[in-house]
């Protein structure tokens, strides 16, 4: 049974596989290896999930749904054809479809996959993940860190011994930062830190906004169709930029009547927010690891978004250095992924390689707070088991009882950083019984066990009685129950997905679709003439005239293209 390795992004999503003593990407049914990471569902339920849905975005976008990933171990539903769908439901969809391309390209049934999640995924999201392979149909055998699958893609752990390097993870919606060191077989994360909510998607909203403000609107006085044809514009003005100073922005939708200009100088000041936020994350990770720039010997970039020129002077001034940039960004942690599900598989043509990973949130219990008079502030949080720790670990600490004659505790465990528990995730509660005692008395130890898998352990004993107690932290907030699974399997598998051949033709005719709603005059109907065509021999069902024609109904919407703005 092949493990293959799977990329799950904000933006784009891929798939790769160890055979043959090397990493094989698996093209999807357009022969690419990134499938946007976007899913359509139409009125009659039918799904299409990657190019052909990015392609629905702009003319169906009340039905089409993209950036869910930022949405994982949330409760946040999209509504898409009347029905609302959680972020694992829709990321399903694109697991679903890059496991039948890899079962295309292997001719073999694939059940087991290692997905990548961001390092600083927390327990709910990273249980969100899992629920949408298990949605998917795949059994999902490792999450492997974003930032260590690409160390393991550059081979950094077959570099010299001791050697430490950093991985910078920006990408379509995710910031992530690992430190690393490889030393005799072992591949150890010192320090991880990040931002869930912050990637290149943010700095197209910035365009957004820029431009939208130089036409006096703002997003409500748009309808759906226009709005995401604004941010369609303005992700291709944000590439532009990267090697321009100055674009213009020639009329598109109905309220511009000149052309727009962009200045790159503009654009990196109103980023500044952005850049500042992503420097934090970098200096928290180096402190964590107790390093100085200076101290690392690589630094690797990773994600899409990093091929902005301005982010990559950033980081080379901050380390003073040229950051790495070998491989394809986009691709580099599905390959990584793979090599990881290699080793899961134990395939002969790779050595055993030891990986460590950290626990990228604090964990810990909610504590009275004595100086919360007006009671506004809520409980304080006593971190058990500090973030960036090496996992598995175990940690424990000692708590006493804060009344008179208190018979019970109740202990109720936590995920985070800040010193209030009530800005922080709660990850569950246990209840003790205690005998009566004098305030300070009566204690009880706990102890936190957290595993490579994100599994927390909680063993608490009273100490007086030597009475123990066990809980597995199973149901984070939006962990949904076997019963609700159930229910989104039985959702989902009602639902029907054009077959694998039919791709293809699908896309065309949506991107033909698009072009013909943008257009006017003469070229809207030659875009017409060849759409009737197209659909024309589609009818006759005679596969080696298809073939040909895909390619000449291909070439044409590339020429009609070729006058576009950015």
């Amino acid at each position: 049974m092949k493990i293959i390795g799977i990329d799950l992004g904000t933006t784009n999503s891929a798939a790769a596989i160890w055979q043959n003593g090397q990493v094989e990407l698996i093209p999807n049914r357009l022969k690419e290896y990134l499938t946007p990471s976007v899913v359509h569902i139409g009125q009659d339920g039918t799904v299409l999930v990657g190019k052909a849905a990015q392609e629905r975005l702009l003319t169906h976008p009340n039905a089409t749904a993209s950036v869910f990933k930022r949405y994982m171990g949330t409760d946040r539903k999209l509504t898409l054809a009347k029905k609302s769908y959680s972020a694992p439901e829709l990321s399903a969809f694109v697991l679903k479809s890059l496991k039948e391309d890899a079962e295309n390209y292997l001719g073999e049934a694939v059940t087991e996959a290692v997905i990548s999640v961001p390092a600083y995924f927390n327990n709910t999201q990273r249980k969100a993940t899992i629920l949408a392979g298990e949605l998917a149909g795949l059994k999902v055998e490792r999450l492997v860190n974003e930032p260590t699958a690409a160390a393991i893609a550059y081979g950094l752990h077959e570099k010299p011994e001791h050697t430490q390097f950093i991985v910078v993870d920006l990408g379509g919606g995710t910031f992530d930062v690992s430190i690393m060191e490889y030393f005799e077989g072992v591949l150890e994360v010192h320090a991880s830190a990040g931002d869930n909510f912050l990637g290149g998607e943010d700095f197209t909203e910035i365009l957004v906004n820029k431009f939208l403000s130089s036409l006096n609107l703002n997003k409500t006085s748009l309808n759906p169709n226009e709005l995401q044809l604004v941010q369609a514009q303005m992700e291709l003005a944000k590439r532009q930029l990267n090697q321009a100073d100055l674009i213009h922005v020639e009329p598109f939708i109905k309220a511009q009547k000149q052309p727009i200009s962009l200045y790159k100088e503009d654009f990196l000041k109103l980023s500044e927010p952005l850049w500042q936020r992503l420097q934090r994350p970098i200096e928290t990770a180096l402190r964590d690891a107790k390093l100085k720039p200076s101290d690392l010997d690589e630094v690797i970039l990773v994600g899409g978004a990093t091929r902005m020129q301005y982010f990559r002077s950033l980081i080379a001034k901050m380390f003073r250095r040229m950051p790495s940039a070998n491989l394809d960004p986009d691709l580099v942690v599905a390959m990584g992924a793979s090599i990881q599900a290699g080793l899961k598989a134990r395939d002969a043509a790779l050595e055993d390689l030891v990986l460590t990973d950290v626990c990228p949130y604090s964990l810990g219990i909610g504590i009275h707070n004595e100086n919360d008079h007006l009671g506004t502030q809520g409980n304080l949080f006593s971190p058990i088991i500090e973030r960036n720790t090496v996992i598995p670990c175990s940690r424990i600490s000692a708590y006493n009882t804060i009344t008179d004659y208190q018979t019970a505790m109740t202990l109720e465990f936590f995920q985070g950083e800040h010193r209030l528990v009530k800005n922080n995730i709660s990850l569950g509660k246990l209840e003790v019984r205690l005998p009566k005692a004098r305030k300070g008395e009566e204690s009880v130890t706990v102890r936190l066990s957290y595993d490579i898998n994100g599994v927390l352990e909680v063993d608490v004993e009273v100490v007086s009685t030597g009475e123990k107690h066990y809980k597995m932290i199973l149901n984070t907030p939006s962990q949904i129950t076997d019963k609700e699974i159930a229910a989104s399997k039985e959702k989902l598998s009602a639902l029907k997905f054009h077959p694998r051949e039919q791709e293809v033709n699908i896309t065309l005719l949506a991107r033909a679709e698009r072009l013909y709603e943008g257009r006017l005059g003469q070229e809207r109907e030659e875009i017409l003439n060849a759409l009737r065509w197209f659909e024309s021999v589609l009818e006759k069902q005679n596969n080696s005239e298809i073939a040909e024609a895909q390619t000449r109904f291909g070439e044409f919407l590339d020429q009609v293209e070729q006058d576009r703005l950015f």
